[in-house]
């Protein structure tokens, strides 16, 4: 297994904690010098806020380990590609680069339907790795909105 693999399978592990309280299972962890210095899941609906997605829990929890908010030299794993919101924080965070698991065709803003993370005219750009550990990554969300639909029907 590689570092990078290990550290997608943290993110995994973050996103199971999600789908075990009913959330979307997205995670994120933000690595520093071989070392996880943030972890996040999605939990929008349990602390009923918009801005409660993984990476921008991730962000919040790095930010507070290194005592500032530029996270310099940081890479960021992230099960799901992130949406407009996530992927400009993480510009405004200068992390170095992310390594996304699966894209996201719907809201996608790491080159799905456009890439904030290489904006030529930011003052940042970031790295992009797409696909690392890939096939877990969407088996995961695939199987919470089928079983939601599911769900879905039987309530009527």
């Amino acid at each position: 297994m590689t570092r990078e693999e290990r550290y997608m399978k943290e993110a995994i592990r973050q996103a199971k904690r999600a789908l075990a309280i009913g959330e979307v299972p997205i995670g994120c962890v933000i690595v520093y010098q071989d070392k996880i210095i943030g972890r996040g899941y999605n939990r929008r609906k349990a602390d009923k806020n918009t801005l409660s997605h993984a990476e921008l829990n991730a962000i919040r929890k790095a930010s507070r380990t290194m005592g500032d908010w530029r996270l310099d030299d940081c890479e960021m794993y992230v099960t799901l590609e992130p949406c407009q919101m996530c992927s400009g924080a993480i510009v405004q965070a200068r992390i170095r680069k992310v390594y996304i698991g699966c894209d996201n065709p719907k809201a996608g803003c790491a080159g799905s339907i456009m890439n904030l993370l290489q904006v030529d005219a930011f003052n940042h750009q970031v790295e992009i790795e797409r696909g690392l550990l890939g096939e877990s990554c969407s088996e995961m969300l695939t199987s919470f909105f089928k079983e939601l639909r599911e769900r879905s029907k039987k309530n009527g």
